[in-house]
């Protein structure tokens, strides 16, 4: 069983503000302090509040973007390959951030970075409609995805110390929370633009209103620390993390990940040009696109728990790979005559994410090695997808069309099912390491 899957009956182990040992000892003390008297109730609700405000914010910087891409490039004068390199600055971001966030919490704590977090989000998107050129909007880019990194990296990090007995239930709120976001920035940028006269600045500078209201939960917090410094397992985890390159699981994990992540963004940034391109309106392909976003509410709550219960998850990673081929076959062959059914495949597809997630938990025995696993297979994965949308951008310019960006998008299934029938298998890094 792993601790993530913890059931209610299980004895609880609380982790609180009001227990400074468990604080002092890091992850092995959480995973076996004993009981105490937990935070009050109405700190509790705040933190859930935190909770979903802050995943709500953790895509909108990105799919707001992809449902108004081709305004951005004529308003910035942006070539196909600076727009490939501005869908490759997520997992960028994502990869050399969120490495940041442990770091972080343990000199801050989880509250507090979170928090400051989600003042980069709201400042990035800010400054980014407002400041002339690409660079400078790149640059707002990376500063709002850098809050989107680290508090990425810290929400497991909280549901685990606030809700120890409830980390699936917490999990699956955000989780859902996220996709909702995810969804929600796709379907109503583009008329949300259109009612504030048409102007892409302000489609996507409104998102930074939702961003500034997921800073006000975490304020109590902030001074809250918790936990935030010595941690002897963390610094203890650092010979272990190398060792963990020896690891095949460890490798199929970190590859099915970048893969996933590969496919993710790219539909984040391009797929609404896709369907633009094939005469669909700039209204109907944000819906679409948030179709395929909104997918992961629902499915986030089942394939985990579906995922749990298999000693082999390879079955599931080939329904969803299959999912993906069939869904870029039809956007080959017919992309707008078909659109909402390839939506619903790719999006059915993309929840490659929360199993990938749930199969991190089930390949070690320790919560230590859930650590160490969680960052290689993320960090590493991250590293792997950075070239996807560039490529993707490079094909479109050059080909003059969907082609060979779909062809790329497709093949890099195959690989995606091998790496993920690998890191399914029933075994752990420990017998591997």
């Amino acid at each position: 069983m792993r601790d993530d899957e913890t059931p209610p009956s299980a004895p609880t182990r609380t982790l609180s503000p009001a227990a400074p040992a468990a604080s002092r000892t890091g992850l092995s003390a959480q995973e076996t302090a004993a009981p105490a008297a937990g935070p009050a109730p109405w700190l509790l609700r705040l933190v859930v509040v935190g909770l979903v405000l802050t995943a709500l914010n953790l895509r909108p910087a990105i799919t707001s973007l992809g449902a108004l891409l081709e305004e951005v490039r004529d308003g910035l004068h942006m070539s196909g390959s600076v727009a490939g390199v501005l869908t490759s600055v997520p997992p960028l971001c994502f990869a050399v951030f969120g490495v940041m966030a442990p770091r972080l919490a343990r000199r801050f704590g989880p509250g507090a970075v979170v928090c400051a977090g989600m003042v980069a989000i709201t400042a990035g998107l800010v400054i980014r409609p407002l400041i002339g050129g690409t660079a400078g909007f790149l640059a707002a880019s990376a500063l709002a995805l850098m809050g989107i990194a680290v508090s990425n990296v810290l929400m497991p990090v909280i549901v685990k110390r606030w809700f120890p007995d409830r980390v699936g239930s917490m999990t699956g709120l955000y989780s859902m929370a996220l996709a909702l976001g995810t969804s929600l920035a796709a379907a109503v940028t583009v008329p949300m633009t259109n009612a504030m006269g048409g102007s892409w600045k302000a489609g996507l500078g409104i998102w930074a209103v939702l961003a500034a209201a997921a800073i006000l939960p975490w304020i109590p917090l902030v001074r809250e620390r918790g936990g935030a410094s010595g941690h002897p397992a963390a610094h203890r985890t650092e010979a272990p993390a190398l060792r963990i390159t020896r690891s095949r699981t460890a490798w199929g994990l970190a590859c099915f990940f970048g893969l996933q992540a590969t496919a993710a963004y790219i539909t984040m940034g391009w797929m609404p040009q896709i369907f633009r391109d094939a005469g669909v309106s700039a209204g109907t392909a944000g819906v679409l696109l948030a179709v395929t976003m909104a997918m992961g509410v629902p499915l986030a709550f089942v394939i985990p728990r579906v995922a749990a219960r298999m000693k082999n998850q390879g079955p599931i990673v080939v329904f969803l790979g299959a999912c993906g081929l069939v869904g870029y076959a039809g956007l080959y062959l017919a992309p707008s005559g078909g659109a909402w059914a390839w939506a619903l495949l790719l999006g059915i597809s993309n929840c490659a994410f929360p199993l990938a997630l749930t199969m991190i938990g089930m390949r070690s025995r320790s919560g230590a090695g859930v650590v160490r696993l969680s960052a290689f297979a993320q960090s590493t994965g991250y590293l792997i997808s950075i070239p996807g949308p560039l490529l993707v951008g490079v094909l479109y310019q050059h080909s003059g069309g969907w082609g060979l960006p779909i062809a790329l998008m497709a093949a890099l299934m195959v690989p995606q099912m091998v790496a993920g029938i690998l890191a399914g298998r029933d075994r752990t890094i420990e017998d591997e390491c």
